[in-house]
Formats: C-alpha cells, sequence, structure tokens
C-alpha cells in the first residue's frame, strides 16, 4: 500500500458553494415546509469541508455572491481549514437551495446565480501540479461559465498526473439538457476518472432503473473511469475497477437527516484513498464517514478524528 499524498494539496473541489434552507422537519414536498434551518451547501464544498475536517490539505474553487450570505459562506470554508484563495465573489446575488429534510431522498428547489460564474483566471497556471485529486460535480458542470473553466482545468490537471474525481450527482432541475449531460460525464470519465454514482442518479441521467449495480461499473469503466463507487441507499454501495469488485452492506443507524451524506460518504473513501487503499477498505471508510453524518443534523464538527474513519476497513 503506497500512500497518493506526494503533492502540496490533497485535492482540490471545483464547483457549488451555495446557501442550503433545509426544513426543520423531515417533509416530503416543499409546499409542506414552513420553517427552515440555514446551512452551508454544495457538493464540492461539503466534500472539500469534509476532507478538511478528517485532516487533508484543500482548496476550493467556487463563486458566491459580494453579499452577507457570501461572506458568511467564504469565512464558515475558511474557518473549516479550506485554501479559499480561489474562492470569487461576484456581483450577482449567493445561490440558494430549499431542501427537505429526509430520510431517504431530499426534495429540493434551487435558485441559481453565483455558483456558476466560475471563470479559468481561478485555476493558476502552476496549480495543477499541486494537486493530488480533483473532483467536480454535476451541478458544477451544469451552467457555462462553470462548464468550460472546469472541463478545461479538468483536462489540465489529468494531463499533470493528477487523479480526477466526480460525483455524478445529475438532476434535471439543475441540468435540462441531458444528452449534453451524457456526453460531457464521458468526456471526463474518459479522463481516468474515480467515480461516485447513486441509483438515483444513475435512472435521473439515463431515464432507467438501475437494477444490477454492475451495470452502472461496466458503463463507467467502459468510458474509461478507472474505479466505480455505486451507492445504493440503505442496501449498502458496490465499488469495482478493472480488477477486482466488492458489495458492502450498510448497517442500521438512527438516521437523522440525508442531506450531505453522500458527501460525507465519499470524503472518507478518497481520504483512505489518498491512503492507498483499494476499493473495498475505501467503501469501508465511506460508509465510516457517512453514518457520522446521518446521526448528525447540520455540520460536522470542526475536526472528525481520521483514525475512526479509517477503524476495522482491512
Amino acid at each position: 500500500m503506497t500512500a497518493r499524498r506526494k503533492r502540496s494539496y490533497d485535492i482540490l473541489c471545483a464547483g457549488e458553494l451555495l446557501i442550503d434552507f433545509i426544513s426543520t422537519d423531515f417533509a416530503e414536498n416543499l409546499d409542506d415546509v414552513s420553517n427552515f434551518k440555514r446551512l452551508a451547501g454544495g457538493s464540492p464544498a461539503n466534500l472539500c469541508m469534509n476532507m478538511s475536517r478528517l485532516g487533508n490539505r484543500t482548496k476550493l474553487v467556487a463563486s458566491v455572491g459580494n453579499d452577507d450570505l457570501g461572506q458568511y459562506l467564504y469565512q464558515l470554508v475558511e474557518d473549516t481549514g479550506v485554501d479559499c484563495r480561489q474562492l470569487l465573489k461576484v456581483n450577482v446575488p449567493t445561490s440558494l437551495i430549499l431542501v427537505t429534510r429526509s430520510k431517504t431522498v431530499s426534495n429540493f428547489q434551487p435558485y441559481r446565480a453565483a455558483d456558476f460564474e466560475i471563470n479559468e483566471a481561478q485555476f493558476p497556471a502552476n496549480i495543477f501540479e499541486e494537486l493530488s485529486l480533483f473532483h467536480t460535480t454535476c451541478f458544477g458542470l451544469s451552467h457555462e461559465p462553470a462548464k468550460s473553466s472546469i472541463m478545461h482545468a479538468a483536462r489540465k490537471a489529468s494531463a499533470s498526473g493528477c487523479q480526477l474525481s466526480i460525483d455524478i450527482n445529475y438532476a434535471s432541475k439543475i441540468w435540462p439538457d441531458q444528452a449534453e449531460a451524457q456526453a460531457l460525464i464521458a468526456a471526463y470519465c474518459a479522463l481516468g476518472a474515480i467515480v461516485k454514482v447513486s441509483e438515483v442518479d444513475w435512472e435521473r441521467l439515463y431515464n432507467s432503473p438501475l437494477a444490477d449495480p454492475t451495470q452502472a461499473v461496466d458503463h463507467f469503466l467502459a468510458l474509461g473511469a478507472t474505479e466505480v463507487c455505486v451507492t445504493l441507499g440503505d442496501k449498502g454501495c458496490f465499488v469495482a475497477n478493472t480488477k477486482e469488485r466488492f458489495s458492502l452492506e450498510a448497517r442500521k443507524i438512527e438516521v437523522k437527516d440525508t442531506t450531505g451524506a453522500g458527501d460525507a460518504f465519499w470524503s472518507g473513501y478518497l481520504t483512505a484513498w489518498l491512503d492507498g487503499f483499494g476499493p473495498l477498505p475505501c467503501a469501508k471508510a465511506g460508509r465510516n464517514m457517512a453514518e457520522l453524518k446521518l446521526g448528525h443534523f447540520g455540520q460536522l464538527p470542526s475536526k472528525v478524528d481520521k483514525s475512526e474513519i479509517l477503524k476495522n476497513i482491512l
């Protein structure tokens, strides 16, 4: 086992940083909700903060409004230890998402403005040789100018020997052009990405229920991905690379909120990956981190004991 922490930054996350207004009570639909709690949101930002909580060296490329909410987000992310020098403040409002608190899959409604105002200047020319991992999401790739800026950066990162990662968190509310989404995801996978996809994401992206997780694994490996993790909710996950495949069951815990659990899972997974572990131990580390988030409503503590997340993963 060889650690993959040979560069200045363990991970750069590129994409959305925004405000989640999450219902204080469990709800199926937003019209059933009267009270919300303000939380920092955006999958790449959540992942980046979780990676920092686990002791990783992190950098975030994102855009927020030059407003009170933008300042709140900037300060919160910086306080977790994330390098925010490429976090841009722009003269449009900070993006918001209304989210239902859920024990299964949350309902949501986005109000987008600043989040997709990411430009190529936010990726300094010398940054790519400093990165072990480059991560983004469908949300970040769904709208110009962020779309072209992130893809251009991903190609440079890959050419510099950086490992790409993507959370295929596709939703038509975010990315109405499904064919374009499929094509861009294929192009990203072709750069040798590590892929995280949920069964819900798969159905949204390809209009077909995922009867067998090997279907998704085979699909993304054929596109050029080097490693694939299919998350299956309370049924666990299925992980694979070109040499081995494993199924990992979920464990029963009391669920306080599912929002951000996928990002927590992936932070545990990638932290183990950086330490040189294979797909199954990475999935176990992801499960440990996800369980911590599922049992917690709101932001996790500023520091999470990495040794607990990596405990008993072999």
